[in-house]
């Protein structure tokens, strides 16, 4: 039997297209008998035929927002929790509706994973398992992406968020590739990264620490920086030949007293505060970015105003 292509042809498709269905759908041949005609080259040739998975299986670095004029928001450190329904979260939705950002950007620690913490077990402290907290932060974020309809959606990868990975490709390093074994699989309305950019500003979770970290960053960095990690919830200007520009905490979205850190914080006071940053562009340059903070259970304080979250 003469066959539609030769050896020459599959073998040139196969390391062109590295995908046995992309293979599969040009040259018009079945699966099966693809990897029929496979099987039979690397027979003759003693060379095997190997689809070689993307290198980059996890987040880009950089995305860009290219925004000259409009808002976006930003939060982090959610550590969404199962039950936990916190004011911050309220406004977090409300303000989304009310402002329609051309963005919202997901700084961080979304998701906590107490049970895989490199922190040894407190006592017989209970924690949420990983599908529990994962359930967790799939019916917030959705709310989220709800509110926020076609506005963009970024999540820059926390430390945090990193244990999901870390701990799967140290105890199971066979299954990289597989889906649902990246953070990024539960959640693709979310556009996963590094470092968010927009001209003169970049966000990203963490860099500098220690209470001094948002005048630190903004100095070393040489433009605005927004970050998460310390939950402080603050703006500092920095200014020097070249004008002013900011160092911002965007706090965090959990209640610093929520259970997720009730154990380790040993009820010490903590200099930390629940809520998130407004960021607004004119003409390209960043104006003084805004902080909407916890009033109380059920108000937050922004631009001189308490405002009622408790209906979202």
């Amino acid at each position: 039997m003469q066959l539609k292509y030769t050896d020459a042809q599959i073998t040139e498709a196969w390391q062109r297209l590295n995908s046995p269905s992309a293979v599969s759908k040009e040259l018009g041949i079945s699966i099966r008998n693809l990897h029929a005609r496979r099987r039979a080259i690397e027979s003759k040739t003693g060379e095997l035929l190997v689809y070689k998975p993307p290198e980059h299986a996890t987040h880009p670095d950089r995305y860009d927002l290219g925004i000259l004029n409009g808002q976006i928001i930003v939060f982090s450190d959610a550590h969404f929790w199962p039950g936990q329904r916190t004011t911050a979260f309220k406004a977090l939705l409300c303000f989304i509706t009310e402002l329609q950002p051309k963005a919202i950007v997901n700084n961080g620690d979304a998701f906590d994973g107490a049970s895989i913490s490199r922190h040894p077990q407190i006592a017989w402290e209970k924690t949420p398992s990983i599908i529990q907290e994962l359930k967790a932060c799939e019916a917030a974020l959705e709310e989220i992406e709800v509110a926020a309809g076609r506005a963009k959606k970024i999540w820059t990868l926390g430390n945090h968020d990193a244990r999901f990975e870390s701990r799967l490709s140290a105890q199971a390093p066979q299954f990289e590739f597989v889906h649902g074994f990246h953070l990024k699989d539960h959640f693709p309305s979310w556009k996963p990264c590094w470092s968010v950019w927009n001209g003169d500003t970049v966000i990203k979770h963490r860099w500098k620490g220690g209470i001094h970290a948002t005048h630190n960053n903004t100095v070393g960095a040489g433009v605005n920086i927004v970050t998460g990690h310390l939950h402080s919830l603050k703006v500092t200007p920095y200014d020097d030949y070249r004008g002013t520009r900011f160092g911002v905490d965007t706090g965090t979205l959990a209640d610093p007293h929520g259970p997720q850190f009730r154990a380790y914080l040993e009820e010490s006071p903590t200099n930390w505060r629940s809520g998130f940053i407004v960021l607004t562009w004119k003409d390209g340059r960043l104006l003084w970015p805004e902080i909407v903070s916890v009033f109380d259970k059920n108000h937050v304080q922004f631009r001189g105003e308490v405002i009622n979250v408790s209906k979202f």
